[in-house]
């Protein structure tokens, strides 16, 4: 996992905004500092307005970065995210970033990255996929769903999906589908796995990456009130490097972390 790059709390100003499902909608923010120094598996805090409801900010995945802007994905589930899924090009808000340690970046030791999301865990699996490419990778994306309205492909290219309902792809999950297809990923060379969704799917993933001996990263969902490190509402129990487990803020170690440190 890459380190952290220098962060910036700015007032950014929203450009464009582009519902891509019933509750999910892709925010363009322009803020310069940020975009230049943001890594695939970044994040960003965003203070949605300047009063005290809501009083946290929200942690939002760097979806795309393009020339002096970033965009995010919001899905509407409470009065902040509503507030930002609202929001109107020319508005502004706070934004605290690039924060977390972001992906490793791709090296000799595979050949193809398999990107695997769960719903709106897909968010920052763009900006991964483009750097990826950019560095020669072969890259596929496995994603699940419960039904087709909960698959979110926005800007994806090569997608394989699974719904638990069957309505579109294969019928189970994202791991399942995963196991369905291996014999035939693994004719192309070394793979490697990269995720992100819901903390039960990651589990299930890193579970099965352990026994096919497939490197895995995933990056968890959490609180993050603060993203530096001070509130400790993000902290969690992963396995520590010398046996038995430890506790991590994710904020500062994550959110991207290597899957066998995963308490299953």
């Amino acid at each position: 996992m890459q380190k952290k790059s220098s962060i910036v709390d700015i007032t950014a100003t929203v450009t464009a905004t582009n519902p891509i499902s019933s509750d999910v909608t892709v925010i363009t923010l322009h803020c310069p500092e940020i975009a230049e120094r943001a890594i695939p598996g970044n994040f960003v805090n965003i203070k949605v307005n300047d009063s005290t409801q809501p009083l946290l900010r929200r942690p939002f995945s760097i979806h795309r970065v393009q020339g002096e802007t970033i965009a995010i994905m919001a899905k509407s589930i409470g009065r902040g995210t509503a507030i930002l899924c609202n929001s109107l090009p020319g508005s502004t808000m706070q934004v605290l970033g690039p924060l977390g340690n972001g992906f490793t970046p791709p090296d000799s030791s595979f050949a193809t990255a398999l990107l695997v999301s769960g719903g709106i865990g897909t968010a920052p699996m763009f900006f991964l996929e483009k750097t990826l490419a950019a560095s020669g990778k072969n890259v596929i994306h496995i994603i699940g769903g419960r039904s087709s309205g909960d698959l979110l492909l926005h800007n994806l290219s090569n997608c394989r999906t699974a719904t638990d309902d069957g309505s579109t792809g294969f019928l189970g999950t994202a791991v399942d589908l995963l196991r369905h297809d291996l014999p035939e990923l693994r004719q192309n060379g070394p793979l490697k796995v990269f995720s992100c969704g819901p903390n039960a799917m990651l589990r299930a993933l890193a579970k099965f990456c352990r026994e096919q001996n497939i490197p895995c990263e995933v990056s968890l969902e959490s609180v993050m009130g603060c993203g530096i490190g001070i509130c400790y509402g993000c902290s969690i129990e992963v396995n520590a490097p010398d046996g038995g487990t430890e506790t991590i803020l994710l904020c500062r170690e994550g959110a991207v972390i290597n899957a066998e440190r995963l308490v299953l």
